[in-house]
């Protein structure tokens, strides 16, 4: 018999973790509490105990092109920003297409995953869940964690003085469905992360009033980058990621800090971080709407009162009848014995983010349990496929004790959620070298030169990974040069008498994109 792999979640993790078992020949069982795939993509009215809650306007903060699953490109008709349904729709594709549904077992939730009395030698685990009131034991030789982080909120009711005096309605993001309870209300939304604002911009077309409390401030980036071409396509590139951390450490804040503040100067709509570091939160509509009244930042609260709140800094009281608590989530994992993962200060340590660094053989891991400055899903793809490898016995793991695999951590502060916004191409990187997936582009240049300046100077989409090593795919090549055509195909709907190419000129891009480096390199 095969090597039994337990799958936590059948969301788009526990999705992909399920198919890069088959693919190493691993025999993979995905439990699901629900009846249904999808994860956090899949929108509920109500709200589940132990799954996340999504409201119906979400849409993904990255692009098709750059959050598919690396085999998998998106219908070239999809939009290039994906409403939850449209990527729910995307999912169920995927699992159809690789079999993956007669690998689930619906209505079935972990209850507890416990080391197996012979772990020391042989890695297997206890498993128990329950389905339909029943209770069944179960032994796996290896686990993957893909039930995400969205589902136990974060709400500390104690960092906020006065609290319990307040008379108005409060409640955390998680809770949030529709607009319509915010009408004619004076609403707080506290914390700006991208839930935040979005609850904010939604809430400011039926509020008297919104304000949005935030005590360190955030550059806000738009969906819509230079040229109208989609954000991350135009950052997560090879030779913009080799600018940004090749130039000494000043210098390279100071080309972020300049390029956030093109579109708008921060500082005068109450945005600018209090660290200056890279902490960029995604909204097409926030500074419109500061510059229209409907929203208005403020500084992070002091107290609240009765009917009002003040702010640090700021004497007077605002007077509010609903606050917003967008305060993120806990990492939890009840299922599991807290000596298995170690949680402090809301942090995992977790080795490449993945294993747990005291386990003496490597039969557990953690996927998606990150966020990434770009798509979440080829990055856990990408765990998937190192981790069922480790497990397999083709990769061997040598962890060490600090989880955290880079030197430059100044980027990021201590505290969960900035510990967790790793450089997106680095780390897919680092871990594809692990598997032999990195993409070899001097051996490429000999080879096929047209692909090395896609991969080099384009976007440096997840098919790349496809290119070479363990999983290689025929279709990469293509996907790659073709991946302009399947963005623009979209939004090009009414296409001109004298209509340029349909896609950007790579030599425009390149000779832009050349000369940038010149200026910071001095060659």
């Amino acid at each position: 018999a095969g090597m039994r792999v337990a799958v936590v979640g059948a969301g788009a993790s526990g999705l992909t973790a399920t198919k890069c078992c088959l693919d190493e020949g691993l025999e993979p069982t995905c439990f699901e509490q629900s009846q249904d795939i999808g994860g956090l993509w899949r929108y509920t009215e109500h709200i589940e105990a132990g799954r996340p809650s999504l409201y119906p306007s979400v849409i993904s903060n990255t692009s098709k092109e750059m959050s598919a699953f690396s085999d998998f490109p998106y219908p070239e008709d999809f939009p290039v920003f994906l409403p939850n349904a449209r990527l729910l729709d995307y999912l169920r594709h995927y699992a159809k297409h690789f079999s993956l549904q007669e690998h689930i077992r619906f209505g079935t939730t972990v209850i507890s995953i416990r080391k197996h009395p012979n772990f020391a030698t042989t890695g297997q685990w206890d498993v128990v869940t329950e389905a339909d009131g029943k209770q069944t034991s179960h032994i796996f030789d290896a686990i993957m964690v893909c039930s995400g982080n969205f589902s136990e909120p974060s709400l500390p009711l104690h960092c906020f003085p006065g609290i319990e005096l307040f008379q108005g309605q409060y409640f955390h993001s998680r809770q949030y469905k529709h607009p319509d309870v915010f009408h004619g209300k004076r609403v707080l939304v506290v914390g700006m992360g991208n839930s935040g604002v979005d609850i904010a911009v939604e809430a400011s077309r039926v509020a008297a009033k919104v304000t949005i409390s935030t005590g360190r401030g955030a550059w806000l980036l738009s969906r819509v980058s230079d040229h109208g071409y989609p954000w991350d396509m135009v950052f997560n590139t090879r030779l913009m990621n080799l600018i940004r951390n090749n130039l000494p450490g000043i210098l390279s804040r100071s080309f972020i800090n300049y390029k956030v503040n093109q579109r708008f100067n921060h500082e005068n709509y109450g945005l600018q971080p209090e660290n200056r570091y890279f902490q960029p939160v995604l909204n097409d509509d926030l500074p419109s709407y500061i510059l229209t009244g409907r929203i208005t930042i403020k500084p992070g609260v002091k107290e609240f009162r009765v009917n009002s709140v003040v702010f640090h800094n700021c004497p007077e009281e605002e007077p509010i009848d609903i606050v917003v608590f967008c305060t993120g989530y806990k990492v939890s994992f009840p299922f599991l014995e807290e000596e298995v993962v170690k949680v402090e200060n809301n942090h995992a340590s977790l080795y490449r983010y993945v294993f747990p660094t005291h386990l003496h053989r490597p039969t557990l891991a953690i996927l998606g349990l990150i966020k990434p400055f770009g798509g979440t899903m080829p990055v856990t793809e990408m765990q998937a496929h190192w981790v069922t490898r480790v497990f397999k016995g083709r990769n061997l793991l040598t962890p060490i004790p600090s989880p955290f695999f880079f030197s430059n951590t100044f980027r990021f502060g201590l505290t969960y959620d900035e510990v967790l916004k790793i450089d997106w191409l680095v780390y897919m990187d680092k871990i594809a070298s692990f598997i032999g997936a990195k993409p070899s582009v001097l051996s490429l240049l000999l080879t096929d030169p047209q692909l090395v300046l896609t991969i080099f100077f384009g976007p440096c989409s997840p098919y790349q990974y496809r290119l070479q090593g363990p999983g290689r795919w025929e279709g990469a090549r293509q996907a790659i040069l073709t991946q302009w055509d399947r963005t623009l195909k979209p939004t090009r709907t009414r296409v001109p008498a004298r209509s340029s190419s349909l896609c950007p000129s790579l030599l425009t891009v390149m000779g832009f994109l050349l000369l940038l480096a010149a200026l910071f390199f001095g060659f």
